[in-house]
């Protein structure tokens, strides 16, 4: 009940109402770009060759991914096929060079003048990958033969340089409208701009999910002779998702406190304090989604070039079944690179020494260690242990889905909300932007969503 009345309560703020009208308007722009046709291509033909390569990799692979995250755009060629990726992959970019480029790492540390700085670079870098991008798109579909689609119509009616680069220029711009959405959305909607586009376009294939479950359990147009799975099935699978839900929110949103006491004094009201004590929240999922985003494009597209190579033999069959999300030895290399990435992003951005440093001029410590150097070892070792943990769960997660399609022959766009990069992003995003609402609901003395404590969002993508 406290959940529904807190829901309630979001309408009854002006300011909040606004703020989710501004979204909900922004968000549509959205996807009506998602569904605007690349000029002089044949989208009809392309959808065939999309829906004959995503069958073939039973709903997996490198196509099936990007329908996934680009809500269906890439179907119809659309002219925000690239939508808030290359913006997206451009802050990823700039954030792991912060690390280790001293210009940037001194940028990221002068304020809001530094931040403004490293933003006007990130777009510049998002104009380049956008560039990079549409022309790799635009010179695949005039030869789709180059990567392994047999078709006997042409995909783009007149190919050439002309229309490269009108859609160089097309999806350049749409990215860009989209980048400049994200950051409306960000300052005057509510949540994070770019975490809500990306959610919004992965659940836009929800419909088509619930209609294929649909018709696997209950038959086409609701003849049960043609279903193929069973009432005990559909149970057993209900039971499973609310599992992998709990699952995921409790990785999403697991910490360790480390208690952190303050030897500085401070004076409220006349009263003198002594010792403060408070703690310092580790992320069991601090890389969050970053690991599964690295791990499966790493594996596919290398992969997918690598089979019109090796044309036959043990070589072609092992990089063909990691092309298409296939087999023991995708699972293998997937699981690898995951924890891989989950470790190297741990280390690119979370600095122990910096932390300790920062305890020791603020005058806090942790309890049983002297500030400085013990403090530094000490946070990084359990900071190596809750990775591990967050490796772990956030691998099971990813493995998910690829279970239910191996093992139980479940169709990929039912699959893809059991689990991995998809369910991680939705439950985190709806948690940030239930989190931002609530906290309007309580700074105006209205209950929150929760009976008791508040909604803690994931600080990240």
């Amino acid at each position: 009940m406290s959940m529904m009345k807190g829901f309630t309560n979001v309408f009854h703020i002006p300011e909040l109402r606004k703020k989710i009208m501004i979204t909900l308007g922004l968000v549509f722009v959205c996807r009506l770009i998602s569904q605007v046709p690349t000029p002089g291509v044949d989208w009809t033909v392309l959808g065939k060759i999309i829906k004959s390569a995503t069958e073939n990799s039973g709903g997996g692979g490198l196509i099936g991914w990007l329908e996934i995250f680009t809500g269906g755009a890439i179907g119809q060629c659309a002219i925000g096929t690239l939508s808030i990726w290359p913006y997206i992959s451009a802050q990823i970019v700039i954030q792991l060079l912060s690390s280790v480029i001293p210009s940037l790492s001194k940028l990221k540390k002068e304020g809001e003048n530094g931040r403004q700085q490293l933003a006007q670079i990130t777009r510049y870098l998002t104009i380049f990958l956008c560039v990079i991008q549409a022309w790799g798109i635009a010179t695949a579909l005039s030869h789709p033969g180059a990567l392994g689609f047999e078709t006997s119509e042409p995909i783009v009616r007149n190919p050439g340089l002309a229309f490269n680069l009108m859609t160089v220029i097309g999806m350049t711009a749409a990215s860009l409208f989209v980048m400049w959405i994200a950051d409306q959305i960000t300052t005057f909607g509510v949540g994070n701009g770019g975490s809500l586009i990306i959610m919004i376009n992965i659940t836009s294939r929800l419909p088509s999910a619930i209609f294929a479950a649909w018709e696997r359990y209950f038959g086409i147009n609701g003849d049960a002779s043609t279903a193929q799975g069973t009432y005990a099935e559909l149970g057993i699978l209900i039971c499973f998702f609310l599992l992998v839900v709990m699952g995921t929110v409790m990785l999403t949103q697991g910490l360790r406190k480390i208690p952190i006491h303050s030897a500085r004094r401070s004076v409220v009201g006349g009263a003198n304090y002594g010792m403060q004590q408070t703690f310092l929240p580790l992320r069991v999922s601090y890389a969050g989604v970053m690991p599964i985003i690295f791990a499966q494009p790493l594996i596919q597209l290398p992969s997918a070039l690598l089979v019109k190579i090796f044309d036959k033999g043990a070589v072609h069959d092992f990089f063909e079944g990691l092309s298409r999300s296939e087999g023991i030895s995708f699972a293998i290399v997937y699981a690898v690179l995951i924890l891989f990435f989950t470790f190297f992003w741990v280390a690119t951005q979370f600095n122990a020494i910096d932390i300790s440093e920062n305890l020791k001029k603020d005058s806090s410590y942790v309890p049983g260690f002297s500030p400085g150097r013990a403090t530094a070892e000490y946070l990084d070792d359990v900071m190596t242990k809750i990775t591990l943990i967050g490796g772990l769960g956030l691998l099971t997660v990813a493995i998910v889905p690829m279970m239910l399609t191996g093992v139980f022959h479940i169709p990929q766009v039912i699959a893809s909300f059991f689990g991995g990069t998809s369910l991680l992003i939705i439950v985190g995003v709806a948690l940030d932007t239930l989190r931002v609402m609530e906290s309007h609901l309580l700074v105006r003395k209205y209950e929150g969503f929760l009976s008791h404590g508040s909604l803690r969002g994931r600080g990240g993508i």
